[in-house]
């Protein structure tokens, strides 16, 4: 009977405390600045390029142009240990156009770089200016592997050998830190889990929805051959 009272007590402990965490952080969602770390995603830009072809779009935007892309970034999340908030003002600040144009190294395409301010960008607490150094600071801080600079030919990955390649580019990164998302049979994008410092971290949440398919294909970069 006395373990039974303890097992009770025990579990209305727990759902105490997990209601109490919850509730902590409802009242902070969605609000500007209230986030526990960053997630940082690569994009491999000829895969998108590719599925566009695929879907009647022959330009793709900016980003399939004649210059050669590999990796750009696609953004710099906020994130909840878990969960994520989004679109934290409406209206978003104004995003001057000298920002995007600053940007485009990077990202490509403006209209993505507007899509991430208000989306992502707005729940950072930053101004805009702020936040796009940040994403620059993050992006720096993520070494590519050398041999995903300019790849000149199509290639078949595993996305663990993918993952291994930039833990071994990036000192302090674990596979507990890092996951690969699918864009069907292709790569779609890398992404790293970051502290608010810019330091890298684990996020088992993010890791436990890594791509599971046994092979990817990385079609090559355009104009590398």
């Amino acid at each position: 009977m006395l373990n039974l009272v303890v097992r009770t007590q025990f579990v209305m402990f727990l759902v105490t405390a997990i209601g109490a965490s919850a509730l902590a952080q409802d009242e902070y969602r969605d609000r500007p600045g209230k986030f526990d770390f960053y997630v940082l995603s690569l994009s491999w830009s000829p895969s998108y390029c590719a599925e566009a072809a695929e879907r009647g779009n022959r330009d793709g935007g900016p980003e399939c142009g004649q210059r050669p892309f590999a990796f750009v970034v696609h953004g710099l999340w906020p994130q909840y240990e878990h969960g994520f908030p989004e679109y934290c003002q409406s209206p978003s600040p104004r995003l001057a156009h000298n920002i995007v144009a600053e940007m485009l190294d990077l990202t490509p395409a403006p209209r993505l770089i507007y899509n991430e301010w208000d989306k992502h960008g707005t729940c950072s607490g930053l101004s805009p200016r702020a936040y796009f150094e940040t994403i620059r600071k993050a992006r720096e801080k993520l070494k590519v592997p050398p041999e995903y600079l300019s790849l000149e030919e199509t290639v078949t990955v595993t996305p663990v050998a993918v993952e291994q390649a930039f833990i071994e580019a990036n000192k302090g990164l674990s596979r507990r830190g890092i996951a690969v998302e699918c864009k069907s049979r292709r790569l779609g994008e890398v992404r790293v889990c970051l502290s608010r410092d810019l330091q890298f971290r684990e996020c088992p949440e993010l890791v436990r929805h890594s791509c599971q398919r046994d092979h990817l294909v990385m079609p090559l970069v355009r104009g590398a051959n």
